[in-house]
């Protein structure tokens, strides 16, 4: 596994992800959603996906109250999916009517500019996001938990994450 580039104390680049609005999908700046917040931001490699459905994105429905309660202003999940995969996880899991923000990085980009892209041909996964959670504060990496191995969801749980605030 290469070394990512994502680290404490970097600056998170920019990057277009998409979400769905009410007039449908929409693009969000990262930069402009980071300026000057402190925001939660968890990935996953696939909506729908074993690990990410059963474990990382309820440990985040799950605290995200508790989480904004300690100064978190948003709470995004980023995934290498379509905005569409995305919306409708968002609503069939409960994320979405927890405020969670459900973001596509639909080619990648973002992904792959922090380091943290993979391919996993055996599994059917090609360009696909490795598991982390980090909170940023005004664009800045100030805490980062990335999976080591693939499957589970040991230190980039909502519960860990919130512990380390």
């Amino acid at each position: 596994m290469l070394k990512p580039t994502l680290s404490v104390g970097a600056t998170l680049p920019d990057a277009t992800l998409l979400t769905f609005g009410p007039e449908g999908p929409q693009e969000i700046q990262l930069r402009d959603r980071l300026q000057g917040r402190r925001v939660v931001l968890f990935a996953v490699p696939g909506a729908f996906t074993p690990t990410c459905d059963s474990a990382h994105l309820p440990s985040f429905i799950r605290t995200a109250d508790a989480l904004r309660a300690k100064g978190v202003d948003e709470i995004i999940c980023l995934s290498v999916n379509d905005v569409h995969v995305m919306r409708y996880w968002g609503e069939v899991s409960g994320a979405t009517a927890a405020g969670i923000t459900m973001a596509a990085d639909p080619a990648a980009e973002f992904t792959r500019a922090v380091g943290m892209d993979f391919s996993a041909p055996a599994a059917g996964m090609y360009d696909r996001s490795r598991r982390y959670a980090m909170l940023v504060e005004d664009g800045v990496v100030r805490i980062l938990h990335i999976e080591e191995k693939r499957g589970v969801c040991e230190i980039s749980g909502g519960e860990t994450l919130l512990d380390a605030l």
